[in-house]
C-alpha cells in the first residue's frame, strides 16, 4: 500500500535511508540523519504542498519516496527532483515502481509538469536507472566524477521525465 508519509514515519524512513549513507554511493551523504533531522525534511516537504509517500508491507514501511522543487529558483517552480529509497529487501519485489508511479502522480498534482532524478553512482546504479527508465524517464545527462565517497569518484546521471 501507497500513502502519504506523516512525522511518525521519520524513524522508519531514516532506518531505510541509513546504511544508504553510510555503506552505499546513490547519496553523497556521509553522515545518516537522526531522527529529528528526518522528521524535520518530512516536514519542509510536506509543509510545501510537495509529496512523501511511503510503501508500506506487513504493519511496516518499505519504502519512501518523495518529490520537492528542482532548485530554489522560480523558474523551476514547475520542475521537481525525486528520491526514492526501498528497503534492501524489498528490492526487485515492485516496491520501487509503485512508489515512483505513485509520486508521479501526486506530483503532477501539486503542479508539478517535470520530474528530474538525480542518481548517485551513475556507473553502478543500474537498478535506479532502470526503475527510472522503466517508469517513462530517460536520459538528460551524465557529469563525470562529481562525487567522493569511500575513496571513489562517482559520476551522477540525470534522468527527465514529463508528468503532463
Amino acid at each position: 500500500m501507497i500513502r502519504a508519509a506523516t512525522p511518525a514515519d521519520a524513524a522508519a524512513i531514516a532506518a531505510i535511508y541509513a546504511p544508504e549513507v553510510l555503506r552505499g554511493t546513490a547519496t553523497f551523504e556521509t553522515e545518516a540523519p537522526d531522527l529529528a533531522a528526518m522528521a524535520a525534511r518530512i516536514a519542509r516537504v510536506v509543509a510545501a504542498d510537495w509529496p512523501w509517500l511511503v510503501a508500506t508491507h506487513g504493519g511496516g514501511i518499505v519504502g519512501y519516496a518523495y518529490a520537492m522543487q528542482f532548485r530554489d529558483r522560480p523558474a523551476y517552480a514547475r520542475t521537481c527532483e525525486n528520491t526514492i529509497y526501498v528497503a534492501a529487501d524489498q528490492h526487485r519485489t515492485g516496491v520501487g515502481r509503485a512508489l515512483l508511479t505513485a509520486l508521479c502522480s501526486a506530483a503532477h498534482g501539486a503542479g508539478f509538469d517535470q520530474m528530474i532524478a538525480v542518481i548517485g553512482d551513475g556507473v553502478a546504479n543500474v537498478g535506479s536507472i532502470g526503475l527510472h527508465a522503466a517508469c517513462g524517464f530517460r536520459e538528460a545527462g551524465r557529469l563525470v566524477d562529481v562525487g567522493l565517497k569511500f575513496g571513489r569518484r562517482l559520476d551522477v546521471v540525470y534522468m527527465q521525465r514529463s508528468l503532463g
